[in-house]
């Protein structure tokens, strides 16, 4: 059971002063009843629930699949940077998401943000082993031996070494390498760090799969969409 002003502050209809005004004026309705205590419990999901005449679609969570762009950080708030939740419509704010994981600031592709907190510690939790793949451009040619580097688990600078990865080598010249990488572990800047561990940089990073998630090749960067109905339940 939950307050009425609670769920129709989030579900976007006005803050609960804003929502407290529009029962008053008798502009809600509880299965066919008008209400007048904005306050009353009810249970959403049973109760039909009517503002100004037109049904409310109920739903407690959201998920979309969003296409980070470059220099937008991975949080809620940040006093400097836009943040991933800035690029998303006050529809979907009004409900608190807050990405699954990170990017880091200069990385690009899938992120997947949510409300849904148990979904997001089921795909975080370390002792899940979550597999994140990326599409990865390296300044300098990779080569066999850096392929049986990742199998093996790279040792980071902090003296961490990572469970084994995979290396892909999609193609190769003396000025820049492009590969396909995948991890089960995520830490701290963990891809850069792992090629650094190899004597070669990083210089452009997309995350292309996320689990089951993988990322519409349709979306453009800052650009977001609900999750379909098949790609929710792969995650769950």
């Amino acid at each position: 059971m939950e307050r009425l002003d609670k769920i129709l502050s989030n579900l976007g209809y006005g803050t609960r002063k804003e929502i407290k005004t529009l029962v008053k004026d008798g502009m809600v309705e509880v299965d066919h009843s008008i209400v007048k205590d904005s306050g009353i419990k009810i249970d959403p999901n049973i109760s039909e629930i009517k503002v100004s005449g037109e049904l409310v679609t109920y739903r407690k969570y959201i998920y979309l699949m969003m296409n980070k762009p470059a220099e937008v950080v991975s949080a809620t708030f940040d006093k400097y940077d836009e943040t991933v939740i800035d690029l998303l419509e006050p529809e979907y704010q009004v409900f608190n998401p807050f990405p699954v994981g990170r990017l880091d600031k200069d990385t690009v592709g899938l992120l997947l943000i949510t409300n849904d907190g148990n979904l997001n510690h089921r795909l975080i939790s370390p002792k899940n082993h979550v597999d994140k793949v990326y599409y990865a451009e390296i300044d300098k040619k990779v080569t066999d031996e850096d392929v049986k580097a990742f199998e093996k688990g790279i040792t980071l600078d902090d003296g961490y070494k990572c469970m084994p990865g995979e290396l892909e080598i999609l193609h190769v010249d003396e000025s820049c390498s492009k590969v396909k990488v995948t991890i089960y572990e995520g830490k701290f800047h963990q891809v850069k760090r792992m090629f650094e561990g190899l004597g070669k940089k990083v210089i452009y990073l997309k995350r292309i799969k996320f689990g089951a998630l993988i990322l519409d090749p349709n979306l453009e960067e800052g650009s977001y969409r609900e999750l379909t109905k098949k790609e929710l339940e792969s995650l769950k």
